[in-house]
């Protein structure tokens, strides 16, 4: 009996006819064999073609390196960048795998085809590896486009205007794609930046001198314009439609060279007339009808599978937005993103095939099939959590993984909607906290690893950080020897993580919301708001029970919801604040009524008496706390071991994990910019209660001296009083103010290192607010650079707070806390109190709270120049005119939470 070849022997032999396979195919390119014959040849050969061969390719061309003659080299340069760029168009085998190929042989000739030798075809070779990056399936999405960014920029260095005309057209067309594509900085600015690329490439190409990059470009400005933010929408989409139709009339000419342009083309016109505006919208829906199906015509799934596969997806989201004959066309969706699937698999197309899915589980939704709803939405979340986790290489990660976020935000908002309708309520609140502060909880977990899981697991975790990170970049970078493997590997390395971070601490992707509650003790109650698209959620979780608010009420409360909050902020929002601070306890009645806070609180169990508020979006800058209760308190009055705030259950979790008994160090900045007086009176006050206290005063505060400082990172308790403020724009840059007017931002925080620090007090303006536009929920704000910092719980301000109120707020809040067991919940406690002492404070109580300070006080009058000493005396004048309660306005009262533990 004959044996067969053994495993190794197969490879070899496999090998060999790759090298063979690779020597033939360029000596054919050599020959100056016309590519389609080329192109025959490579298709015939696509079993050779697998993950193994751009290993081959590159250590052939190591190899390769020292034999060849300078003259020879250029050549087979030359020859390997053909071959590359036919891979790349190469349409048969593993796109994966082609890409990556393609890639190996743009470096592998790299060498030989410099600026300086041969400007023109470098100037080429970037380009073609610009597209191979833009297309590339391995590695990140957002550093490919930036790679791909890179390498169109350095090709405009040589192709110019004047120099090369053409060449300098179509590279701008490139680059005007990857900025329409472009995950990071700002969109609006990144698509900007591609209609100026597309409009300076038609000073080139013009219709008749050069009628396909007339017509590619346009078709690409058309996509720009459809997703354009900046100007009036349908005036966009009518441009989009004009440029479409330009195209098309060009490719319509000679459809059989320009099949492939034809159909995108085709399909660019239905996706701008689907997305019409509403006044015509069953008149566009027909158009974009028409043009899906004429494409279908032409466009079949054997020779054009990925275009098939958007055709359906972009009919099946057509027919589903139309209002005629609901129930038929939705089935007709369904049927089109079923076929859209057969194509956007998960292993070939994941990014796709999460959108697919998402289109898929929203129209089953729409359908009231809702448990064929859950399952395209948990496909689609598990897409998305994969692609998450392959974001851990590069400098930019952070923001890439909340643009992520921001992208994927309404999948897990529909899956939660789903969840409530089939009576999933652990897994709506499971589905919300996967969506919810996320890169934050990572962040955190990776910091405090030493101090969350026990030594043997920290040295398991972190060995497959390692191994994580490694093959990442080894697939980033194009350097693996087997992708496809490599990337399976990796998927079962990530899966171990997990499951060993779930055993000891379930958050992130494996939340677990029975483990939670089992962390909450039988007198804690959270009340937790979600917000969806079609209205807001409310859950009332205690250690036994989950209970979710569902009143028979109308669909108007997330508009009203969103209306007050406008009408608030715009109040706020004006120089002069005396309208918003007059109606601020109106304002908060009206809040209490649209949140059914009464109706809420009758879900507490009378045995609970702390409470915990889980606020969602724009929910985080409201002094929910504050609420009024019908029998005239106030909430935090209802619990008397107080009302916390946590930014979500994981974040929570976390800081339980901070155990921080000890509170004898102080550490603090007074008045840096020396025009806050009675923050010497609260911050010398507050230090002498302290066995150990370092203070930086006024021109001491520099952003140098707090960087340096020793004591810092030792400190029980950090103090910041001083000016503070919340940059809009860009989070990043809310900053604490400092000596000189220097800034401790929010950035800057982050890298603090607060690892015995029980409490953070931010005893300034605007401490506590976070980004009301944000739909991610990450929680970006000062308050998050500290509890990233280390520190478990933080006490900061949702508004302009008033200097002299803030200072006895402060006084009685340090008094209150360091007289307690400083316990869980302990600040929260402390704090209320102290807010309930300020607000119920009467001008003699007052006179009593100024006679027991008199000697810090004095201190601080003898310190101050007598304009302000007059200004002191004036205050306390104004204060004595506003009997009998002259804090009783929330105002001065109520702009302080405390977050965390």
């Amino acid at each position: 009996m004959g044996k067969g070849f053994s495993k190794s022997q197969e490879a070899k032999l496999h090998h060999k006819a790759c090298l063979a396979f690779l020597d033939k195919v360029l000596q054919k390119i050599l020959q100056g064999q016309d590519d389609a014959q080329v192109m025959l040849f490579l298709e015939a050969n696509l079993d050779k073609l697998d993950h193994n061969f751009a290993k081959l390719l590159r250590s052939w061309g190591i190899s390769k390196r020292t034999q060849w003659q300078l003259r020879q080299a250029e050549k087979m340069a030359g020859a390997i960048n053909i071959f590359s760029n036919l891979i790349q168009e190469l349409r048969f085998g593993s796109r994966a795998n082609n890409l990556e190929i393609a890639l190996r042989g743009y470096k592998v000739a790299a060498p030989f085809l410099t600026r300086n030798v041969s400007p023109k075809t470098w100037a080429e070779t970037q380009n073609n590896m610009g597209n191979a990056y833009c297309n590339r399936i391995y590695g990140e999405q957002p550093e490919n486009l930036e790679q791909a960014l890179r390498c169109y920029k350095a090709a405009l260095q040589v192709y110019t205007k004047e120099k090369f005309p053409q060449d300098w057209a179509w590279t701008l067309n490139l680059l005007g794609t990857v900025y329409h594509d472009r995950l990071r900085d700002n969109q609006e600015k990144n698509l900007e930046k591609a209609i100026c690329c597309y409009k300076a490439a038609l000073q080139v190409y013009t219709e008749n001198k050069f009628p396909q990059g007339w017509a590619d470009t346009n078709n690409n400005l058309g996509n720009a314009y459809c997703q354009r933010i900046q100007d009036n929408k349908e005036d966009n989409l009518d441009l989009a439609i004009v440029c479409y139709e330009s195209a098309l009339h060009t490719y319509s000419q000679d459809q059989e060279k320009f099949t492939q342009e034809w159909i995108i083309t085709q399909n660019n016109l239905g996706n701008a007339y689907s997305n019409g505006i509403l006044g015509k919208i069953e008149k566009n829906i027909d158009l974009a009808i028409r043009y899906y199906q004429t494409a279908l015509n032409i466009c079949l799934i054997e020779v054009f599978p990925e275009e098939w596969a958007t055709l359906q997806n972009d009919l099946g989201t057509t027919y589903r937005r139309s209002q005629n004959k609901k129930i038929e066309n939705w089935e007709l969706a369904i049927r089109c993103y079923l076929d859209a699937l057969k194509v956007r698999t998960l292993s070939d197309f994941p990014k796709y095939h999460a959108v697919t899915q998402f289109n898929l589980g929203t129209t089953y939704q729409d359908a009231q099939q809702f448990d064929n709803s859950y399952s395209a939405f948990a496909a689609a979340i598990e897409t998305v959590e994969s692609l998450r986790s392959e974001i851990i290489y590069g400098s930019r990660k952070e923001e890439d993984r909340q643009r992520l976020a921001e992208q994927w935000n309404k999948l897990y908002q529909r899956m939660v909607e789903v969840c409530l309708e089939l009576g999933y309520y652990d897994q709506a609140i499971e589905y919300a906290e996967r969506s919810k502060t996320r890169n934050l909880v990572e962040l955190i977990l990776t910091r405090d690893i030493q101090t969350i899981f026990p030594p043997e697991i920290v040295c398991q975790l972190e060995q497959l950080r390692d191994e994580i990170s490694s093959g990442q970049y080894q697939l980033q970078t194009a350097i693996a020897d087997n992708p496809t493997a490599l990337a399976q590997h990796l998927q079962q390395l990530r899966k171990q993580r997990n499951q060993l971070q779930d055993r000891y601490l379930p958050i992130g992707y494996g939340f677990n919301f029975e483990r939670f509650q089992e962390t909450l003790d039988d007198h804690t109650t959270i009340i937790q708001w979600y917000i969806t698209s079609a209205g807001f959620e409310t859950f009332i979780i205690t250690r036994h029970t989950l209970q979710r608010l569902n009143l028979p009420t109308s669909g108007d409360d997330l508009n009203n919801l969103i209306d007050w909050a406008n009408e608030y902020l715009e109040a706020y929002g004006r120089r002069i604040k005396t309208q918003w601070i007059n109606s601020l306890a109106s304002r908060l009645s009206r809040l209490a009524e649209i949140l059914h806070l009464e109706d809420t609180i009758k879900l507490v169990p009378e045995t609970c008496d702390r409470l915990i508020l889980i606020p969602h979006r724009f929910l985080h800058l409201f002094p929910l706390h504050a609420l009024p209760l019908a029998k005239g308190d106030f909430l935090c009055d209802r619990f008397p071991r107080g009302v916390g705030y946590a930014p979500s259950c994981q974040l929570l979790q976390l800081t339980q994990k901070r155990d921080r008994p000890d509170f004898s160090n102080f550490f603090a900045i007074q008045n840096p910019t020396d025009n806050l007086p009675y923050t010497n009176l609260e911050v010398e006050t507050i230090s002498s209660s302290f066995p150990s206290a370092q203070v930086l005063v006024k021109q001491e505060a520099t952003k140098i001296a707090v960087n340096a400082s020793l004591d810092l990172p030792l400190a029980h308790c950090n103090h910041f009083s001083c000016h503070g403020e919340f940059n809009l724009t860009s989070p990043l840059e809310s900053a604490l103010i400092l000596a000189n007017e220097e800034r401790l931002t929010l950035g800057e925080i982050f890298g603090l290192s607060l690892n015995q620090c029980r409490l953070v007090t931010l005893s300034a303006c605007e401490t506590g607010l976070t980004d009301p536009t944000s739909i991610s929920d990450e929680y970006i704000g000062l308050p998050s650079g500290f509890l990233y910092a280390g520190t478990a719980t933080v006490v900061s301000s949702l508004w302009t707070v008033n200097d002299l109120s803030t200072a006895f707020l402060m006084l009685k809040f340090y008094e209150n806390f360091q007289s307690s067991q400083k316990q869980a919940g302990d600040v929260a406690v402390a704090l209320n109190q102290a807010q309930k002492w300020l607000r119920n404070l009467t001008i003699e109580k007052l006179d009593q709270f100024l006679n027991q300070h008199q000697p810090q006080l004095d201190q601080v009058l003898a310190q101050l120049r007598p304009g302000q000493r007059l200004l002191f005396q004036e205050s306390l004048k104004q204060i004595r005119q506003r009997q009998p309660l002259p804090f009783a306005n929330l105002y001065y009262w109520a702009a302080f939470t405390a977050t965390g533990l």
